[in-house]
């Protein structure tokens, strides 16, 4: 299983964005806070739209929360400092939980957490003039990487819900 780590999001838009892309390919999500926004505040709701009944998500007050009831798992840390590109890993193996942690959008992943874990911090190429992505792209870019190395596991293929708009 895929395991989305957000570590204190700041736009509720993004982490309902998340959400919504977690209940869809199966994955969970754990968010770590504090948290700058409310869960019912409407930028959150209207993105997750009606997936997030659906989507399976736990929160935490803040990382040592997080680390004490996750123990043993491997991380890799999604981060502009990553020493490693995302495409350079290998996920092939889908007996393993897979751990990606992404930082809040302003700051990133805390320093001290990085430091701490240098050989699992992985990068999404981008220009050396660009600061950063969206959050929630980066999700989706490194999510679907780990999901295309694993042939897309219990994902469809063709339109499952809507009768062919070609024929």
């Amino acid at each position: 299983m895929i395991h989305i780590v957000l570590f204190q999001p700041e736009k509720p838009a993004n982490t309902g964005n998340i959400l919504r892309l977690a209940m869809a390919i199966d994955a969970k999500v754990h968010i770590i806070g504090p948290l700058s926004f409310k869960l019912d505040d409407h930028a959150f709701l209207r993105a997750g739209m009606d997936y997030l009944m659906d989507a399976d998500y736990e929160i935490y007050e803040n990382y040592e929360h997080f680390c004490n009831l996750n123990r043993q798992i491997k991380i890799f840390y999604i981060t502009r400092f990553g020493q490693h590109l995302y495409s350079d890993i290998n996920f092939t193996n889908s007996n393993e939980d897979i751990y990606l942690m992404f930082g809040k959008e302003s700051t990133g992943i805390d320093k001290e957490i990085l430091r701490n874990n240098l050989d699992k911090t992985l990068r999404i190429p981008i220009l050396s003039s660009a600061r950063s992505l969206n959050l929630s792209n980066c999700v989706a870019i490194v999510v679907y990487e780990v999901l295309r190395q694993q042939n897309f596991p219990s994902l469809a293929y063709q339109e499952q819900m809507r009768k062919n708009v070609i024929d």
